[in-house]
């Protein structure tokens, strides 16, 4: 599982960073590297949208070993 969590974490930076980028420069990595919506842009974009959802129980988490 800790893995996972890394993983996951790893992708959730990566779309954070991609969004820093596109607000403050408009410049989207993800379509440079791979192309304009292409099948592995859209890939990219719904792993990085899975790993947010997932960060999601990190707040569990981290109430759960607060008590």
């Amino acid at each position: 599982m800790k893995a996972l969590d890394y993983v996951l974490l790893t992708l959730v930076i990566i779309g954070a960073i991609n969004w820093g980028l596109i607000g403050f420069l408009n410049f989207d990595l993800v379509k440079v590297l791979f192309g304009d919506m292409t099948m592995l842009s859209r890939i990219i974009y719904a792993a990085v949208g899975i790993g947010g959802l997932y960060a999601i129980s990190y707040y569990g988490r981290i109430h759960s070993t607060e008590n």
